[in-house]
């Protein structure tokens, strides 16, 4: 079991990740609480001893994305509509990326990861393929599909 200072250190690192990728999965802010507790309460009796923060983070955000997957599985949550999901139509900051959000959000989930980890996170190709567990190549073209989608849905020029 990991000590409370360490605990509460990876979670002023990886909060906002962590967050993220469960609104990004569960489009709403109830689940994303539970999940986000679910996750740093893994890390903290984990056992785990992490080479580097990236492998720390590595780990982080493959529980997140498992955790999620795995509440979306279950029965109950595929024959509910969360409350959340009638009141606001999506969690975003009042910023100008409002409509890019809502586009990235509604993109399948398979380019909607690839973007998250590339362009929220910062990732490369190669260490989405390690992260996802892919093809470094099927990252390249669900990278390039979704940014496709993306132009398409956002009015945005193919040929550019």
């Amino acid at each position: 079991m990991r000590s409370e200072k360490d605990v509460l250190q990876a979670i002023d690192e990886y909060a906002d990740t962590v967050y993220r990728l469960c609104f990004l999965y569960l489009k709403n802010k109830a689940d994303t609480e539970d999940i986000f507790q679910t996750v740093f309460m893994k890390y903290a009796i984990s056992q785990r001893q992490f080479e580097t923060k990236e492998h720390e983070k590595a780990w982080i955000i493959r529980v997140t994305i498992n955790e999620c997957k795995d509440l979306l599985k279950k029965f109950f949550y595929q024959k509910t509509v969360s409350l959340d999901d009638i009141a606001e139509k999506s969690y975003c900051s009042q910023d100008d990326h409002h409509e890019i959000l809502e586009a990235v959000l509604q993109l399948p989930e398979k380019y909607r990861n690839v973007i998250y980890l590339h362009y929220y996170e910062g990732y490369t190709a190669p260490q989405i393929s390690k992260i996802m567990k892919k093809n470094v190549n099927t990252v390249y073209t669900l990278l390039t599909r979704a940014k496709k989608l993306l132009k398409e849905k956002l009015g945005g020029d193919i040929y550019e």
